[in-house]
């Protein structure tokens, strides 16, 4: 076991004779596309209507981290980061479509199992292979299922249980605590498939946001125009492509003699999963609201706007009724450690994969380097450590995660990470801060967004678009929703300069291969 001494923590364990290691416990809280706009500890227009009250109390008790990113917009790619500290072309997972994570290369659970943690993984993996460097580890096959879903087991069985996901996940998370070895600290990952598409509330959350009057997005009619040409050829519009059974719960046998416009794709999955008991819970709350649209839909009393409205309407409900089972998960989890005694020396983080489009441009998915699937939440709370309702405002980034996981444990950080241990901003007391980030986006899937890169201060961001040679530049504090490129503005000359230098730097920097 290598361990270090530095700044606030230090200790002095044989790797022999571990009697009494009280190195701080990391639990490492995930969810899969949680915007922060949805989350109300970052304020904005669903803070008031959509309160998340147990991340709340995470961030009143630790800190929220303002500006906080991912480096590739996309599920399995931002898993890998995180466990290898380095961004997709480093790591070899640089799209969902991926064969298979690289077990062999270095992660950070290995890492912590080697230098004396207990680890733990629950609930969603997405990185098509086994799990390793986990002591315990319960997963599911993919994306995951939310209603009774099956967990891939340690021997490789599957096992299908009856109940909602994320509250399976945080019971088996928590079971496993309950179990662990207690002389030795632990690191838990427990990690959510909510909010993810298809949006599936827990049954006793349906309707939570009925009678809420949701805000719409300045950008939701967006026509794309001022920007890149690739724009406009997305696949992931509520208009054009939010799929009717799939995503806004309108199912064929509901219709009768309506015929609604496409996409009508992916059917029920969800649904069918469903005990009988289950659908009648689901049954009774959609059918009602499903019957009047379609009566109004097939008497032509809705525009094409109102029906983009009215997907938004749904769209909304659905995913912050998802996200509440989430933040009742992570209350769940704080009241367990409280009532243990375990909160005093444990790190608990908050977080999710990237961000999400909430209807911003029209949109419902992620990939894009613009601000609301670039973010990502970042909310911790160390006692004694970080200050209670701190809000950092560095540009911090995932390939950070695995360097703070080690120098928690009192581990070295090799020198193949290209990320940073955040520790130091913990406490307040690092003033050598990077001033940009480096993006990269490979996929051309089912949403056809192309592969673009790109660089981002705390001003300013700078995208290239390879495929169609095109660049883009963002004064996000005049244009803080990326509405208008002025990357060709004479104004804008010297920044657009210093903006490209950057970006090419950064390039050299994380060795990133020519596009």
């Amino acid at each position: 076991m290598v361990l270090k001494k530095f700044g606030f923590l230090s200790f002095l364990i044989s790797p022999l004779l571990v009697l009494a290691d009280d190195r701080p416990n990391i639990v490492f809280l995930f969810s899969d596309d949680h915007a922060i706009k949805a989350i109300s500890a970052y304020g904005g227009p669903l803070a008031d209507v959509a309160p998340t009250p147990n991340i709340d109390r995470l961030a009143e008790q630790g800190a929220v981290f303002l500006n906080s990113f991912c480096g590739n917009s996309i599920c399995g790619p931002s898993r890998a980061t995180i466990l290898t500290g380095k961004h997709s072309h480093k790591n070899g997972f640089m799209r969902n479509t991926a064969k298979g994570f690289d077990q062999q290369q270095w992660t950070v659970a290995k890492a912590l199992q080697a230098g004396g943690y207990q680890t733990a993984v629950v609930g969603k993996w997405h990185l098509k292979s086994t799990p390793v460097g986990f002591d315990h580890w319960e997963v599911f096959p993919g994306q995951g299922s939310y209603y009774n879903p099956v967990y891939i087991q340690m021997d490789g069985s599957k096992k299908q249980f009856e109940g909602y996901a994320t509250d399976l996940t945080s019971e088996k998370a928590i079971d496993w605590l309950k179990g662990r070895d207690q002389s030795k600290p632990f690191f838990l990952m427990c990690q959510h498939k909510a909010p993810h598409r298809t949006f599936a509330p827990a049954l006793r959350h349906l309707g939570a946001f009925d009678e809420v009057d949701i805000p719409e997005p300045d950008s939701l009619f967006d026509d794309y125009a001022n920007r890149s040409g690739t724009l406009a050829k997305n696949e992931m519009e509520l208009d054009r492509h939010f799929d009717w059974a799939y995503d806004a719960k309108v199912r064929k046998d509901e219709r009768g003699d309506v015929e609604l416009p496409e996409p009508d794709r992916y059917g029920t999955p969800e649904y069918n999963r469903m005990t009988d008991a289950q659908k009648a819970v689901w049954d009774g709350h959609f059918g009602p609201h499903n019957e009047l649209f379609l009566a109004d839909f097939k008497a032509g009393k809705l525009d094409h706007r109102a029906v983009v409205r009215w997907k938004y309407r749904r769209y909304m409900r659905n995913y912050l009724s998802t996200v509440k089972a989430v933040d009742e998960s992570v209350g769940r989890m704080l009241d367990y450690l409280d009532s243990q005694g375990l909160a005093e020396n444990t790190i608990v983080i908050y977080s999710s994969d990237q961000g999400f489009f909430l209807g911003e441009h029209g949109w419902y998915d992620k990939r894009w380097m613009f601000e609301e699937s670039f973010r990502m939440p970042f909310v911790a709370r160390w006692p004694g450590v970080i200050q209670p309702g701190s809000r950092p405002a560095e540009l911090i980034q995932n390939i950070d995660y695995a360097p703070t996981f080690l120098e928690i444990a009192g581990l070295d950080v090799p020198s193949e990470i290209q990320g940073r241990s955040l520790a130091p901003l913990f406490k307040g007391k690092e003033s050598n801060w990077r001033e940009s980030l480096y993006y990269s986006y490979y996929e051309f899937g089912e949403h056809a967004v192309p592969p673009h890169f790109g660089v981002r201060t705390a001003t300013h961001k700078l995208i290239h678009f390879p495929k169609t040679n095109e660049w883009n530049l963002f004064d996000l504090v005049a244009d803080p929703h990326e509405m208008r490129s002025v990357h060709d503005d004479s104004e804008y000359v010297k920044i657009r300069e210093e903006l490209t230098r950057e970006y090419q730097r950064l390039r050299e920097y994380y060795d990133v291969p020519q596009e």
